[in-house]
């Protein structure tokens, strides 16, 4: 059960961690923000009071702090002239002053009891996150039978058939939530793994968000919420959603350590445990395709990634995630046939036939508030048939929008005619 993993520790030694890690931490805390209450410094440090008042004792103990007076019955500390001296030695060698941190096994067992392997999904969770899509139902049911194993899947495939907006709606098919440290310890060095920029807190997002996931898949169904009785070194979140393309580099594969604060941030693939990464235009990143393909072999087949340290330790992680890979190269040129067998589920998305694309044009003139015209889209398809083009979903929306642009440039309601048509065509695909 993920509530026994998460109980909150009472004594210093149910951490997992050395009580001395959570000391240097509690004195740069103290030497960045001055005085504070127990119960202050037990929020910045993300522990329960019981845990604090037995670091204080010692850190009292051996004179690194005292006390400056009393919020009721809670002290009020501050660091000694020799514990702000050990504050500045400490920072010197990493600045890190937040949550603590959780042991790398904990770590470890938290991610497998949340495996993105074991969420169960049905085909009406699918096909309600591609509601926004026109697809052939042979390629929703590749989905979700990708989405099941929670392996990984390539999306290949012309340019401008949706690849992208297919791989941005699958993360919405989880509607469940996990753990997210906000530190895992490794050999005494920190590594930050919550992200705001990625995770998205439960918390932050209200109840709302809470109650909505509450089904009987969810893994915090039995109300194993983020209490007051919980580990708050531990942050509820919806699944992991991590987007790269073309700027993904083999520097963001791996630990990547400050500059001067000297800790390390996880990389895009421990971010996304538990939950999705998608590469988009994979192919056009600036490292070539084999290289990461040879870094992923490993973790695909085992589930398992290896990180290294600065000092040249080698440590597992697990690799728990639903990898999505957008692409309109060929298939046999971004890998061989060894990687390629490991992604076992690729799926061929093609232009569109007329039906579909009459449908995407009716949806994106109520998306963007242009009335309909039936008549108008034949002869916007007659007219890419001209211009020998495909029927990619991507024109409806990129013609449209600027036939949009036009007319709010020229201060006046935009309307699908002929001429709007013929003119957005004539900028887009450089037609004389």
């Amino acid at each position: 059960m993920i509530s026994e993993t998460l109980s909150a520790p009472q004594t210093a030694a149910g951490l997992g961690i050395r009580r001395s890690l959570c000391e240097d931490l509690a004195v740069k805390i103290l030497y960045l923000e001055g005085e504070l209450s127990l119960l202050e410094l037990a929020d910045r440090l993300h522990l329960s009071l019981s845990v604090v008042e037995e670091v204080y004792e010692h850190l009292r103990k051996v004179q690194l702090c005292e006390v400056r007076g009393m919020n009721g019955n809670v002290r009020r500390i501050a660091l000694s002239l020799q514990g702000r001296a050990r504050a500045i030695e400490l920072l010197t060698h990493s600045q890190y002053a937040g949550a603590a941190p959780v042991s790398l096994e904990a770590y470890t067992r938290q991610v497998c009891a949340q495996s993105v392997r074991d969420v169960q999904i049905c085909p009406e969770q699918v096909e309600r996150a591609l509601n926004g899509l026109v697809l052939d139902k042979t390629i929703i049911s590749q989905l979700g039978t990708a989405i099941v194993s929670g392996r990984a899947i390539l999306l290949c495939g012309p340019s401008g058939t949706g690849k992208t907006a297919i791989a941005e709606c699958l993360p919405g098919i989880y509607n469940d939530a996990v753990w997210i440290p906000y530190a895992v310890e490794v050999d005494s060095r920190i590594i930050t793994v919550y992200d705001s920029h990625i995770h998205e807190s439960c918390v932050e997002s209200g109840e709302g968000a809470l109650d909505e996931m509450r089904d009987e898949n969810h893994p915090a169904a039995c109300g194993e919420f983020h209490s007051l009785d919980g580990d708050h070194r531990w942050i509820l979140c919806r699944r992991p959603r991590v987007v790269v393309g073309g700027e993904l580099t083999q520097e963001m594969l791996n630990l990547r350590l400050g500059g001067t604060s000297n800790f390390y941030s996880a990389p895009l693939q421990m971010k996304a445990n538990n939950g999705v990464l998608i590469v988009d235009d994979f192919g056009r990143q600036r490292m070539r395709p084999e290289e990461l393909l040879n870094r992923w072999i490993v973790p695909l087949d085992r589930r398992i990634d290896f990180l290294t340290l600065a000092g040249g330790k080698t440590f597992e992680v697990p690799f728990d995630l639903f990898l999505v890979l957008a692409s309109n190269h060929d298939v046999g040129e971004l890998a061989d046939e060894a990687f390629l067998r490991r992604i076992q589920t690729k799926v061929k998305v093609g232009y569109m036939n007329d039906t579909d694309f009459r449908e995407v044009c009716v949806r994106m003139c109520d998306q963007l508030g242009v009335a309909f015209d039936a008549a108008v889209v034949e002869e916007f398809i007659g007219l890419l048939a001209s211009l020998g083009q495909p029927l990619r979903p991507c024109y409806p929306r990129d013609v449209m929008q600027s036939i949009c642009w036009e007319a709010r440039y020229q201060g006046r309601e935009p309307v699908l005619d002929s001429e709007s048509v013929k003119r957005a065509c004539r900028s887009y695909f450089a037609a004389p």
